[in-house]
């Protein structure tokens, strides 16, 4: 029988720990949708005891209405001066409606007598009863024992004594943790395989950080040992050098290991919810990173691009396809072929594979990256760009110009931002101003205000985040900064861009993209 592996995704709590890595509640939401259609098996949500946004991010679950995934919160075991029943962290995770928690512990002795400062006894009193407790309250309890590994090289029965507790507390699953990242493979398989024989009616996890740089291997030797819940984070985001990085454990496991992960389909929108994530935390994706990465089926030697046309099984281990990634001819004019004609027949723009259109849409494309546009979390800009390219634009309004201006009347006071713009919709042309927090909010209701009385339904419209990026020069762009803007209607939710030297400039490509984009899809019905 094929075995089933529990995917178990911390990005929005493990992840967030990651330098450089913001997220706001709104993000948290989003990118839980998306792991939902990916279909996690569980989403860990955050630590509602530890800090506002996660609390928020709770409050608002019901808007999720995942289909596929469990939603997890996130805590710690009482207190050592409290009780269960009154310990505040414990009360947090209660107040979440959710159904599973997951509750950290002490699993080696050192933590305990040092960072605790309690007998060993007492951390497991504490253990037990903090998974009773929860379990008590109808919760599912999976135990995170953490340093397990660690401890478990300093005092062995111990360790194990930890997870006796956690188990006769109730707990759902064992969940193993390598914290300090530094263990090999070989150690990690040996101890999980001792748990899972001594506890064969609870489900072992495995947790481990990338500190030695064998994150994925350690989880993969773990699930060869015996476990069946792998723990880890998009792209490996984490603390430190990161967690073990689902993008790259999933499709081995599946792939290499014959283990049942995601139903094809879903496997199949890998690489695009890799890029997501790492859109909204607003860091660069790893071109490089197996599987999903922009560069993992690239081929650039002559000798290789030969074989890979004659058969790409010659130099790829798998087929792109099959995580959502697409091969990529550094030399030749294929590449981006199939993203465009994906993308044409996703949008009911019929293109056929030998069309010169094909060609010229490519070079336009190439042309854009090069500039430093990427489409992966705007694909509104994208589609208009090929509707205009197809020459099926209209031509909506068109801006005469605008102004911005910040004005700071005394220390201690916000800056106002003030804007002016004018525009022609048809023969006529509007000149409107409007005040902002900020000169992008400002433009933005400027414009809008300019072209409601022309388009009523603009006032569905709300600009709903807004990202920058500053680009590094690489691959030869000229620009600076990247503007990524998501908007809504309450209806639809869509994601425009915009680049250039000015932050506001590039702010305007993406509002313009955005407000076309409303009128365009309003238009199409």
């Amino acid at each position: 029988m094929t075995t089933r592996i529990e995917l178990y995704d911390t990005t929005l709590r493990d992840g967030a720990q990651a330098e450089g890595f913001s997220l706001s509640a709104q993000d948290m939401l989003r990118v839980a949708r998306r792991l939902d259609e990916l279909g996690m098996t569980y989403i860990e949500g955050g630590w509602p005891g530890s800090n506002p946004r996660d609390r928020e991010f709770f409050a608002r679950a019901g808007e999720l209405k995942l289909a596929r995934s469990r939603l997890v919160a996130f805590g710690s075991t009482h207190h050592k001066d409290q009780r269960p029943e009154t310990d505040g962290n414990l009360t947090e995770l209660l107040r979440t409606p959710v159904e599973v928690v997951a509750l950290v512990g002490k699993s080696s002795s050192r933590h305990v007598e040092t960072q605790l400062g309690v007998p060993l006894t007492r951390n497991l009193e504490i253990i037990e009863g903090s998974v009773a407790y929860l379990a008590g309250q109808g919760r599912t309890v999976f135990f995170d024992a953490e340093h397990f590994f660690d401890g478990a090289a300093l005092d062995r029965e111990y360790s194990l004594a930890v997870l006796e507790a956690a188990a006769r507390g109730g707990a759902g699953a064992l969940v193993l943790c390598d914290t300090n990242g530094g263990n090999l493979p070989q150690t990690i398989a040996g101890l999980v395989g001792e748990v899972c024989a001594r506890w064969p009616q609870v489900t072992v996890g495995i947790h481990c950080h990338n500190d030695a740089e064998l994150a994925v291997a350690c989880s993969l030797a773990a699930v060869a040992a015996g476990a069946r819940q792998v723990q880890g984070t998009m792209n490996g985001f984490g603390e430190r050098c990161g967690n073990a990085n689902l993008c790259s454990i999933i499709p081995t496991l599946q792939f290499k290991m014959g283990c049942d992960c995601l139903e094809p389909e879903r496997m199949r929108l890998l690489t695009s919810a890799s890029r997501f994530v790492s859109e909204l935390a607003n860091l660069s994706p790893s071109r490089y990173a197996p599987y999903v990465g922009l560069s993992a089926f690239s081929h650039k030697g002559g000798l290789h691009i030969s074989a890979v046309e004659k058969d790409p099984g010659l130099y790829e281990h798998l087929s792109p396809e099959e995580v959502g990634n697409q091969r990529r001819l550094m030399v030749s004019d294929l590449s981006g072929r199939a993203v465009i004609l994906g993308k044409a027949r996703q949008w009911g723009l019929i293109i056929e594979p030998e069309d010169p259109m094909v060609r010229e849409l490519l070079a336009i494309l190439k042309d854009r990256e090069r500039l430093g546009y990427q489409y992966e979390g705007a694909e509104a800009s994208f589609e208009l760009m090929m509707n205009q390219a197809l020459g099926r634009e209209q031509r909506w309004f068109e801006l005469i110009g605008f102004r911005v201006t910040d004005f700071k009347a005394s220390e201690g006071e916000e800056p106002q931002a003030e804007a002016t713009v004018r525009v022609k919709v048809g023969e006529e042309e509007a000149h409107t101003a409007a005040t902002g927090d900020g000169p992008v909010h400002a433009l933005d209701r400027a414009i809008r205000k300019a072209l409601t009385r022309f388009f009523p339904r603009l006032v569905e419209m709300r600009l709903v985040d807004y990202k920058v990026r500053v680009l590094s020069g690489a691959d030869g762009t000229a620009s600076h900064v990247r503007v990524l803007i998501e908007s809504s209607d309450g209806a639809e939710v869509w994601g425009t861009v915009g680049v250039s030297f000015d932050v506001i400039e590039a702010s305007w490509q993406a509002l313009g993209d955005s407000i076309r984009y409303k009128l365009f899809k309003d238009a199409r019905g």
